[in-house]
């Protein structure tokens, strides 16, 4: 069996670094030929069956691999890039995402025929980017700099948003089910998740940014303190306040890209290597569980919502 694991290991690194080659190749986003070698592996050959592998241990390896995503990227975030286009991005992460959550909740209502509670929280999931995504495009696609900062900020800041959304809207759901102040629970949830994943990332970034600064850790060991630190802040804000981890390392990392006299720039280039290795591997194993069958059963509608 261990062989087994270690044979499902290697194949989807050799196929993630084959779909990253070639998407360098070819010069597409490797999102693309990574999803389709994830579908292939998975509903289509059934070579690589995730939940079976992984079993329980699947969800929270995805989850700190996304938070760990996620700081790298906010480690890129400067406040002086923000220059004539913080409103641009303030925007998108506001209004944008508040159309983009009625437009598809209401889109998903009348065509898959749902009620409105579940068509708000499908909207609610979908309206995130992420870094994930966008990241990978950027690499390929290269647009400007103006355009490509506007992008990341959006993508990195809309990830612990967009989570931030789907929680509350499943929070009401709930309480309203159970006959309960919607309102009242909503806004507290709101309230202790904010606060939870703020302070903690601020308290994170800032200790470990000192210890950067006052060298109290070597050189040679800042990506596994990093990598430690990171993963430590996302499971206690986790533990604290469900939910609230992402929020905490996207906080952590724009509060040390913008301390002064902290050195980042190899911890990043650590953490973009990485990023790259558990962007391939994510998007392989996830892709591998969807179930075809499902998505068929919905017909026309799935094309239609996608």
């Amino acid at each position: 069996m261990s062989e087994h694991f270690v044979v499902i290991f290697a194949v989807i690194g050799l196929i993630g670094f084959a779909c990253q080659w070639l998407a360098w190749r070819l010069r597409l986003p490797a999102i693309l030929f990574l999803l389709l070698a994830g579908l292939v592996v998975g509903p289509v050959t059934g070579v690589l069956k995730p939940d079976d592998v992984f079993g329980e241990l699947l969800f929270p390896m995805v989850s700190l691999a996304v938070a760990i995503i996620l700081f790298e990227g906010s480690l890129t975030l400067k406040f002086k890039e923000l220059t004539g286009i913080a409103s641009v991005v303030w925007r998108m992460v506001t209004v944008g995402v508040l159309v983009s959550w009625l437009t598809i909740a209401s889109f998903s209502h009348f065509v898959l025929d749902i009620g409105w509670n579940l068509a708000a929280l499908f909207g609610a999931l979908v309206v995130v980017t992420g870094p994930t995504v966008i990241g990978p495009m950027l690499r390929t696609v290269r647009p400007k700099a103006t355009i490509a900062n506007v992008l990341r900020w959006e993508s990195i800041l809309i990830d612990p948003l967009g989570a931030l959304l789907a929680v509350l809207v499943f929070n009401f759901i709930i309480v309203e089910a159970s006959g309960g102040n919607e309102w009242l629970t909503t806004a507290l949830v709101f309230g202790e998740l904010v606060v939870v994943g703020s302070v903690l990332g601020v308290l994170f970034g800032y200790v470990s940014g000192l210890m950067l600064r006052r060298k109290v850790v070597p050189e040679y060991l800042h990506n596994f303190f990093m990598l430690a630190v990171v993963t430590g802040a996302f499971a206690l804000s986790n533990y604290l306040e469900h939910e609230s981890g992402l929020l905490a390392v996207t906080v952590m990392g724009i509060w040390l890209a913008n301390m002064k006299d902290v050195e980042t720039e190899g911890i990043l280039d650590f953490k973009e290597n990485l990023s790259v290795v558990l962007i391939s591997g994510l998007f392989i194993i996830l892709a591998a569980r969807v179930n075809l069958s499902e998505l068929q059963a919905l017909g026309w509608q799935c094309l239609a919502i996608l």
